[in-house]
């Protein structure tokens, strides 16, 4: 082992361990806390945002896009649910900067640097899915749902018992909307650090392109499954989830082959790789030949 891998200075007792840890953790509350105080000042225009895509489908159907407080707290639950989500996102960087700072000292300089690539990639793919929840998925899962409702126009009324036309339109509450369409954006988020997950347990070792590729049908059952249980009961999102984990799992495939084709290009340069089985037999002379 080379001096660069040594592993850096870290002798403090367990209890001042314990004491950095909370400081750590103390910061990242605060750090929370802050970004949920600024987001709760703008938590409205935030909101009004949030419900683009169902303000474009009702648009499409020439309906307003009104939603309903159907309880009179109703409102202030919103803007803190919508204050969690925003100072969250505000505060992970720091967050992760605080957890990056609290590990690292434990680390080899090598383990540092095929870490840290992870650590940046992780919440670029969850803003990736989340967009990806939010500008493509979500406008087709309430272009679905309201493509259910009832207009009591001519030709199209749904007669009552009295024969009047029966008119059964969306009239939502903001909650459940904002609920839905958090559910849609962390779920996708999650999703998408599979590649990541993946890619850094081949690094470690802990799973092979080959043994990833030998239970691919079983991870697209898994996939289903998963598909099913954070998903809305349609079938438009459950397939563009199924579609995009399952391309998620190939691509994670790939990763990790890439991954240990770069590893076995560096025991080669070291040494340490040789796939040459005969490679000792070819210097050997015969015992009878003469010298």
């Amino acid at each position: 082992m080379t001096k660069t891998d040594e592993i850096e200075d870290s002798t403090a007792p367990l209890i001042e361990h314990l004491t950095e840890l909370r400081t750590r953790l103390i910061h990242s509350v605060v750090a929370f806390i802050i970004g949920m105080v600024i987001c709760f000042t703008v938590a409205t225009p935030v909101f009004n945002f949030l419900t683009n895509p169902l303000c474009e489908v009702l648009a499409e159907r020439g309906q307003d896009c009104d939603l309903i407080f159907i309880s009179p707290q109703e409102g202030f639950f919103v803007a803190i649910k919508v204050s969690l989500l925003g100072g969250f996102m505000l505060a992970f960087p720091y967050i992760g900067m605080q957890m990056w700072r609290f590990v690292a000292p434990g680390l080899y300089r090598s383990e540092k640097n095929a870490f840290l690539p992870f650590m940046l990639a992780s919440p670029f793919m969850f803003l990736l899915g989340a967009a990806f929840a939010f500008y493509v998925v979500t406008p087709l899962a309430y272009d679905f749902f309201l493509g259910f409702q009832q207009f009591g126009a001519e030709g199209e009324a749904v007669s009552t018992e009295t024969g009047a036309p029966l008119s059964v339109v969306f009239q939502g509450s903001a909650q459940e909307y904002l609920n839905l369409t958090i559910k849609f954006i962390v779920a996708f988020g999650l999703c998408f650090q599979l590649p990541v997950l993946l890619t850094l347990m081949g690094k470690a070792g802990l799973v092979s392109a080959e043994g990833l590729g030998s239970v691919r049908k079983y991870a697209v059952v898994a996939i289903l499954i998963l598909a099913a249980l954070v998903t809305p009961p349609d079938v438009i999102t459950q397939v563009i989830l199924f579609v995009v984990v399952y391309g998620l799992y190939e691509v994670s495939i790939r990763l990790v082959a890439r991954v240990e084709r770069k590893r076995e290009a560096e025991l080669r340069a070291q040494g340490y790789y040789d796939d040459e089985e005969d490679h000792d037999l070819a210097d050997v002379e015969d015992p009878g030949e003469d010298r």
